[in-house]
């Protein structure tokens, strides 16, 4: 039998439903040979193109370029999709070995003379091409792709460039291995009441199908806490006992920090080191450089303008918000200082005391279907998609779900996955990714879409139910996912979220207001066991404690962000002890002890797992001026669903995906440049 034939990931998956792979058949060892064969069909492809006797052209050299490659895309696109959410040891050795060829590959892509000077030739003349706009901007990414990968170097120079995107491939993989390691190892077993003392009901029953889900379910008094942030934030915000919420807070923030061998401070320190010389083989002073170099931002400067203007006032913001919770102290006569492991405990004994409002009175009106349904509800309003369950179609999980979605018109528009829950096998946090892009340019591909949540499941027979906080989180990956399936362009390379780091988040983050707009919640946020709509009372709570600890979570976010930025604009060729470098800076910038960072070092995933958010987190906050300016246009509007205004920022933001420069984008759907006003004051730091 030939390998093609045994191999289901090099058959053709067009028998599948809507090309989806044959998930029920695949195997960690399918991976390897499939790669080799994908690898070599596409070098055979970019020589084919390179060796052309025709001049090059548009046609036969960029947009060749941009259909190359079609068996290794779908092949990388499942890969990482299982890595992330439904790995395996077996998977997880798959990750490891393939790491550094795959690296290989794209430098042999990206460092192949014959085909650079094609390409290259054609950005010197593209004035004279006469492209269209779409063709102009996929011409200049493709050569900015290129010059960035260091086609541009030459002899020894290349030869060490190449090394050491191999070795980062490598490191990478092995960095979120460990995290994930740590985060699935942990469990925090709760058996009397004594230990359970505090926590409500929805994060009993969290804590039980938790214990479950780990072989516990025999035990009938056996609760989990895992480090799935569904649960641990709940943990440390209800439960009483203070030994408890200090052992668990330690595991959360020590993950990727212990000895052995899941430690990932060498892990980090020798990317840091491999990254600093990545941007001096670019003629860059630091890795920052290099990599704002191709952002909205532009430079370090730019970006601790941002975090500057918000730092300061964030942490005077935060100093209020401790004297409310030591004013609660003190009124309980807890006799202790305020530490990192008290403050969400005693903020949501300040929010129910001074707002009346207790997350575990809000969550019933929060179940994710119906949370679901708003979304789907909120994408047909603004922009005319249907979501059409189709549970004949099996995932890669039994958790998983599939839709397949149309437009106004009936027409198939492409195809949502939904990933909603925590896991062992499954990293932390919540992403979107696709399956396959968006594209025509001879390939006609409709988009498969994926979004991955973390939510602490239902006991079974029970709902799953969100915080509201949870609730924003499901907004904003759909808000991606909602990018990647209104794309409506020619080239692959310039489809949905293939855009500017800095400007991705726009998407998401804006879509994110609608969780927010009454008329939403008024029906869809429902009462689980009634059906009853929430309450204007309860809606007005909510409202009037919307700003209530936002300068704690600024200074959470901002501090991460300024280590980022810091860590990366280091000069000195060897990477730093990440964990004194963290200390220090955090020491320098003042940052309060009892509050902390988002993410330490040692498991920030966003930095170290890839590079795709090294010298980046700010990114979110910068969206954020664009997303609170843009949802302004519907308020000025009087409507969350104008159809003038969503049309502007479906043909502008969601349609265009890379197809033009970003701030031409903002400016065509805004008719200005965003304005930074509304961002402060959506965080109350607007004086």
């Amino acid at each position: 039998m030939s390998q093609a034939a045994s191999n289901p990931l090099l058959q053709d998956w067009n028998d599948q439903p809507y090309g989806l792979p044959p998930f029920a058949r695949i195997e960690a060892a399918h991976f390897a040979p499939a790669f080799e064969a994908a690898l070599a069909e596409h070098r055979a492809e970019l020589d084919r193109i390179a060796a052309q006797a025709e001049p090059p052209s548009f046609e036969n050299t960029i947009a060749a370029f941009d259909r190359s490659g079609r068996l290794l895309a779908r092949l990388e696109h499942l890969f990482y999709t299982l890595g992330a959410s439904a790995t395996s040891p077996e998977l997880q050795a798959a990750q490891r070995a393939l790491a550094a060829p795959l690296a290989a590959h794209g430098n042999a892509v990206y460092m192949h003379a014959a085909l650079f000077k094609r390409v290259d030739a054609l950005y010197a003349e593209r004035q004279a091409l006469r492209l269209s706009p779409e063709q102009l901007r996929l011409l200049e990414r493709i050569h900015l792709d290129f010059v960035r990968a260091g086609a541009k170097l030459q002899g020894e120079a290349q030869s060490r460039y190449a090394q050491v995107v191999e070795r980062l491939a490598e490191l990478h993989t092995l960095f979120g291995q460990n995290v994930l390691a740590d985060e699935s190892s942990y469990q925090l077993l709760l058996r009397s009441e004594d230990e359970l003392a505090g926590l409500p009901d929805f994060v009993r029953a969290a804590a039980r199908q938790a214990a479950v889900d780990r072989g516990l379910g025999e035990d009938a008094s056996a609760h989990v806490i895992t480090l799935s942030r569904s649960l641990i934030v709940p943990f440390l915000s209800f439960s009483e006992r203070r030994d408890l919420r200090e052992q668990a807070w330690r595991a959360w923030i020590g993950r990727g920090e212990k000895d052995g061998a899941t430690d990932n401070r060498a892990v980090a320190q020798e990317i840091l080191t491999l990254r600093k010389e990545q941007a001096r083989l670019h003629g860059h002073a630091c890795y920052a450089d290099y990599a704002l170099a191709d952002t909205m931002a532009g430079s370090r400067e730019a970006v601790l303008g941002l975090l500057n203007q918000v730092w300061e006032p964030a942490k005077q913001a935060a100093a209020a918000e401790r004297e409310q919770l030591e004013g609660m102290m003190t009124s309980l006569d807890h006799r202790f200082p305020l530490e990192a492991w008290d403050w969400r405990f005693y903020a949501e004994k300040v929010r129910k005391a001074r707002y009346e409002l207790d997350d575990a009175e809000v969550k019933p009106y929060f179940s994710l279907d119906a949370m679901v349904q708003a979304l789907f509800d909120c994408a047909g309003r603004l922009f005319g998609l249907k979501f059409l369950a189709r549970p004949q179609v099996a995932g890669y999980h039994p958790d998983v779900k599939v839709y397949e979605v149309q437009g106004a018109d009936g027409a198939l528009r492409g195809v949502f996955v939904q990933d909603n829950f925590a896991r062992p096998t499954k990293r932390s946090g919540a992403w979107m990714n696709a399956l396959r892009w968006q594209a025509r340019n001879g390939i006609d591909a409709l988009p498969i879409i994926l979004n991955n949540n973390n939510f602490a499941k239902g006991a079974a027979g029970e709902p799953t139910l969100l915080s509201f906080d949870d609730a924003r989180t499901l907004f904003h990956e759909f808000g991606h996912g909602l990018h990647g399936l209104l794309s409506d362009v020619e080239y692959e390379r310039l489809s949905g979220t293939q855009v500017l780091r800095d400007f991705v988040e726009l998407p998401s983050q804006i879509f994110e207001h609608w969780i927010n707009e009454p008329e939403v919640l008024k029906q869809h946020a429902r009462h689980y066991k009634t059906g009853e709509p929430i309450p204007d009372v309860l809606l007005a709570k909510i409202k009037a404690a919307e700003l209530f600890n936002q300068g704690y979570e600024t200074v959470r976010y901002t501090a991460s962000a300024l280590v980022d930025l810091a860590v990366h604009s280091r000069t000195e060729a060897q990477g730093p002890d990440i964990t004194a470098f963290e200390a220090q800076t955090m020491a320098d910038y003042g940052l309060p002890a009892a509050i902390g960072m988002n993410h330490r070092l040692a498991h920030f995933q966003h930095l170290f797992s890839g590079s795709g958010y090294a010298a980046g987190y700010y990114v979110y906050m910068w969206a954020e001026v664009l997303d609170a300016d843009g949802y302004e246009a519907f308020k000025e509007a009087g409507n969350p669903f104008d159809a003038q205004v969503a049309q502007r920022l479906l043909t502008h933001i969601y349609a265009a995906g890379n197809s033009c420069e970003p701030r031409a984008t903002y400016r065509a759907f805004r008719g200005r440049d965003a304005q930074v006003q509304p961002m402060l004051r959506g965080r109350g730091l607007l004086v």
